[in-house]
């Protein structure tokens, strides 16, 4: 049997930049933090933008995308996004908004739920941040969800499935309905052990502060097998009893 793990929950929309920033500062908290091996991290669904088409051919650059979205000008928008870039360059990220597709991130997030069933959650995350902020490609597209999907370990038939799948669409919604609960209006959430939380992509050492504070308390919930213990006679997986 498996020993407990304390959850850290993260809802999370591919198309956010904060979101990629955010895990990795998150990330390098916990290679700080004594107690790594007994975190587990849990990515949740979340879209920023749903009316963006899901057939969307008449494809917008970003910069584009938020302008219109906002009501600013273009000018600003370049601006905005110049000033993210450094921020994610300070976290070990390359952006290039120039290659950035705008698509509707609800097909990806199928793709994560599926990868989550096989233990590659974070693997499908990281990839997918990757493809779209770095690479410039196009998550709104199929055969680019199954390259990308295959490539972490899922097979093709599995991405394809999913994609096309009704019980995966109400895993997404069940996700962004669970942060509506919770009262969560922006991303990236993270919670820790359903105790504390962190919002946004903040320093490192503020992800490290709350591992440790909800560590501490989910170990006195969760005792390790030191406890006193009167011996007695034993038989063991040897053989030998005594």
């Amino acid at each position: 049997m498996a020993a407990p793990k304390m959850t850290v929950e993260v809802w999370s929309d591919i198309m956010c930049p904060f979101c990629y920033i955010g895990k990795r500062n998150y990330e390098s908290a916990l290679k700080q933090f004594e107690g790594s091996e007994n975190i587990e991290i849990q990515w949740k669904s979340f879209q920023l933008d749903p009316t963006i088409p899901e057939q969307n051919d008449g494809k917008q650059n970003i910069y584009e995308y938020l302008a219109e979205r906002k009501g600013m000008s273009y000018e600003h928008s370049a601006k905005m996004h110049e000033n993210v870039t450094e921020i994610a360059k300070r976290a070990g990220l390359t952006y290039n908004f120039d290659k950035a597709i705008v698509a509707n991130s609800f097909n990806a997030h199928k793709m994560i739920q599926l990868a989550k069933t096989k233990g590659l959650g974070d693997e499908a995350e990281e990839r997918l941040f990757y493809a779209y902020f770095t690479e410039g490609k196009d998550f709104g597209n199929t055969k680019t969800l199954v390259q990308l999907g295959t490539e972490i370990g899922l097979s093709e038939a599995d991405i394809r499935m999913a994609l096309n799948s009704e019980e995966y669409t109400a895993k997404v919604k069940a996700d962004i309905e669970e942060a509506r609960y919770l009262g969560v209006t922006g991303v990236p959430f993270f919670v820790f052990n359903r105790s504390y939380a962190v919002s946004g992509a903040q320093p490192s050492e503020a992800f490290l502060q709350t591992l440790n504070k909800s560590f501490t308390e989910w170990r006195a919930q969760h005792p390790t097998g030191n406890m006193e213990t009167t011996e007695g006679a034993v038989c063991r997986p040897d053989g030998t009893c005594d």
